[in-house]
């Protein structure tokens, strides 16, 4: 006597919907690691030394000489009222300048003397350079 088996196990496995699912988390991590909300386009000058300033107020200078104080642009003549305004929000008087290192050292001298005039101390914003 033969026995049968009615019910057969199918042994293939549809893989729709598995790449359905990475498609989507492809999307997800191009989308999100294009997106940089503050990222100014600054090529900092390198350093070794590892402490790094808790500043409040950001200064930026990109190498096509536009100013950015704490990601907002403003003009050169604008700098000085912004960053009045924006010290007297803070506790600390401290400026951080992240300056193109290609751009000449004038340039961040007349920031620099800017933030000097409103009473702040001035930071220079590095790479830092890790030496094995």
């Amino acid at each position: 006597m033969k026995i049968s088996i009615k019910n057969k196990i199918d042994p293939s496995f549809s893989m729709a919907s598995m790449t359905d699912i990475i498609f989507l988390l492809l999307i997800f991590i191009l989308i999100t690691a294009s997106y940089s909300p503050k990222a100014l386009p600054v090529d900092l000058p390198i350093s070794t030394n590892e402490k790094t300033a808790s500043a409040p107020v950001n200064v930026t200078i990109t190498a096509k000489l536009a100013y950015y104080v704490e990601g907002k642009r403003v003009t050169f003549n604008q700098l000085d009222h912004v960053l009045q305004n924006a010290l007297t929000k803070t506790s600390t008087k401290v400026v951080v300048l992240h300056i193109d290192k290609r751009l000449a050292i004038a340039h961040m001298v007349k920031v620099a003397d800017i933030a000097n005039r409103l009473g702040a101390s001035v930071s220079i914003a590095t790479e830092f350079e890790h030496k094995p």
